[in-house]
């Protein structure tokens, strides 16, 4: 639990108020579905706890990151700035706070796109992000619903509706989330 404190000190001198606030939700919210789901409840509170690390950083810094730990950024990624909280922060909880723990650093690293082959905690994560206590936006009733019935039906519905968020606004959609969509649909029709 020291370190969790630490970690809050760290955050609250990296993040706005808003968005630490957002941190707290959904560390909380990955905690309970966790819970749930069988998941762990201390990697994926500290998941979500630390997952916007980086969230609140300039350009800059999100630049110095990748050049320091050797991220190279797709075209796409070099387009939406949105992205890259999610690439900075897994490197820096990695190497500035020394969590080695590549569960968790992955959970963060697509915690925005998602991925095929998806662990449990991360995609606690993914959906504790989408439905924390303090988001509100078109559909969050409609994925709370379903995260309580099936994280995969849960997991389909987020992937759906940033998918066609972005076609909306003519945005990239990312490799990455176009691969998770389709594992996780074959998935569901083969069972």
């Amino acid at each position: 639990m020291q370190k969790i404190d630490e970690y809050k000190i760290i955050l609250q001198s990296r993040l706005d108020e808003h968005r630490y606030n957002h941190s707290l939700c959904v560390a909380d919210e990955a905690k309970r579905l966790a819970e749930k789901y069988g998941g762990n409840t201390e990697k994926c509170f500290l998941a979500g706890l630390l997952h916007d690390i980086t969230k609140n950083s300039d350009p800059k810094e999100h630049l110095q990151i990748f050049e320091t730990f050797g991220i190279i950024l797709s075209d796409i990624e070099k387009n939406a700035q949105k992205l890259w909280h999610a690439m900075s922060g897994a490197a820096y909880i990695e190497n500035v706070l020394e969590i080695r723990d590549n569960e968790i650093v992955d959970a963060i690293r697509y915690h925005t796109t998602a991925k095929a082959n998806m662990s449990l905690t991360s995609k606690i994560l993914y959906l504790a992000d989408f439905t924390s206590a303090d988001r509100n936006y078109p559909d969050v009733n409609v994925i709370r619903g379903l995260v309580e019935k099936s994280l995969d039906e849960a997991f389909i519905y987020a992937l759906k509706y940033t998918i066609i968020d972005l076609t909306e606004r003519s945005k990239a959609i990312h490799p990455d989330t176009v691969a998770a969509y389709n594992e996780t649909v074959l998935h569901l029709e083969d069972n």
